[in-house]
């Protein structure tokens, strides 16, 4: 099985990203390909710019990787309440492409935040909207106050209760 994870951030210590190689790595047996998305940036989507250049192949690259996949493990930033510009403009690009983006993969989708809430707005327009785009999401997950409850020198959740229910996420996830 293979399974694609990323962080909804182009921070380069994305907490996002953090939350979702962890959780990719606790499915058994499972082949992780984490993505980047700094290895995507792309112009800001306009349809003047696609008139001019066309399919960006960056986009085209991303859903290919995403087509690779078995299972999506998508951490969402939240960045004012909503998407990260650079999730939203390769999400963007991608659409032009293929409006079903992540292909009814099935999808384990999550978010953190420094916060209590843990990104609860961002999870839940994602898991609003990416049923429209082809989204198989069979699960959310949220962790909230990042630093109170992941360990970042071990790479784990740290809070006992918090790793034990996405641990009992994952054991139940239906392909």
């Amino acid at each position: 099985m293979k399974i694609i994870a990323f962080g909804a951030s182009p921070s380069k210590n994305s907490i996002n990203k953090k939350l979702a190689i962890y959780t990719a790595n606790l499915f058994e047996n499972a082949k992780v390909e984490v993505l980047d998305l700094n290895d995507f940036q792309m112009p800001i989507y306009t349809v003047d710019i696609e008139e001019e250049i066309g399919e960006h192949e960056l986009a085209k690259a991303f859903l290919a990787k995403i087509a690779t996949a078995d299972v999506l493990v998508v951490s969402m930033a939240e960045n004012n309440g909503n998407y990260s510009a650079a999730f939203k403009n390769i999400f963007d690009w991608c659409t032009r492409i293929n409006a079903k983006v992540f292909q009814e993969k099935p999808m384990l989708l999550m978010a953190t935040s420094p916060g209590a809430k843990g990104g609860a707005s961002v999870l839940g327009i994602a898991k609003n909207a990416f049923p429209f785009y082809g989204g198989n999401i069979k699960t959310t997950f949220s962790l909230p106050s990042f630093e109170a409850n992941f360990d970042v020198e071990n790479d784990k959740i740290s809070n006992a209760e918090l790793d034990n229910q996405l641990k009992e996420i994952i054991n139940n996830f239906k392909f």
